[in-house]
């Protein structure tokens, strides 16, 4: 599952519930539904949350653990306001090297490495701070041959992230454009995958599922389902609600909507691609 949360918290800058959050009640809440997941043939999860909305590298290690199953945590910042003080004031070297650290040593004193980079935009466009954070990823990916995953909603902007990442010699075939379902444009979708980027269809089980089956089969047709991923955005803990909110399930994917690409034809070699071979080779470093 390559786009889905343990912990967030969405008020981390004005109200940082996450500060103080014990693992224990998140463990009690989402490694049941770890567990629902494995038995639902999942065997691996992509935790996408960032710096600015309650990353907490070391409860997500806690859940990981409880259950023993596998969970990759990243490096980066979410988008403005979100973005903390410090970052910005760095410079892009400062950032880039703080990224570099926890890509290759650990997260906070966690014990994690962190496994991918993740960032976001705003919809209307990349502020200067988010273009600074932007490259620095670039040049942190290009040090540790790391995949850069972007919340960006607009296509538009992400054609503006492409030109940023390819001036600072980024290959755009490790690039996620996440949350791609949103933009309407579909020709923009494939336009950006022939680019090299992967695309990512990432709220399965939350909207019709003939929305979703419509846009993959486009996707297919055009030749370009080795770059799409495909998840729920589901999960997950969050310490600002009591008892930590209503987990969703990450098995809406393995248990409703594969059998429903099976019965409107997609061979069974696709749908590994589309969920095993296609993840792996995104966030393989």
């Amino acid at each position: 599952m390559p786009h889905e949360h343990i912990f967030v918290d969405l008020g981390a800058n004005e109200d940082p519930h996450y500060l103080t959050a014990d693992p224990r009640p998140a463990i009690d809440l989402m490694a049941p539904e770890l567990e629902k997941a494995r038995d639902a043939g999942v065997t691996a999860l992509v935790e996408s949350t960032p710096l600015g909305v309650g990353r907490r590298a070391d409860i997500v290690r806690a859940v990981s653990e409880a259950v023993d199953f596998p969970i990759l945590v990243p490096t980066g910042i979410y988008r403005e306001p979100w973005v903390p003080q410090w970052a910005r004031d760095a410079s892009v070297g400062e950032l880039r090297d703080w990224m570099v650290g926890e890509l290759t040593g650990q997260i906070e004193g966690s014990g994690v490495q962190a496994g991918w980079i993740k960032l976001s935009t705003g919809n209307d466009g990349l502020t200067p701070v988010e273009v600074k954070i932007l490259r620095a990823a670039a040049q942190a990916g290009k040090a540790t041959g790391t995949v850069i995953g972007s919340h960006t909603i607009r296509g538009r902007v992400v054609l503006d992230q492409l030109e940023f990442l390819e001036e600072e010699g980024f290959a755009l075939d490790r690039f996620i454009w996440i949350h791609t379902q949103i933009e309407p444009d579909l020709d923009l979708h494939l336009q950006i995958a022939r680019r090299g980027p992967w695309i990512e269809y990432d709220a399965i089980g939350s909207e019709e599922d003939d929305f979703y089956v419509e846009r993959i089969s486009r996707v297919l047709e055009a030749g370009l389902g080795h770059r799409l991923l495909l998840s729920h955005d589901r999960g997950w803990y969050d310490p600002s609600q009591p008892g930590g909110g209503v987990p969703r399930p990450f098995t809406y994917l393995s248990r409703v909507f594969l059998p429903r690409l099976r019965a409107e034809g997609v061979r069974e070699g696709t749908i590994r691609r589309l969920t095993c071979i296609n993840p792996f080779r995104a966030f393989a470093r």
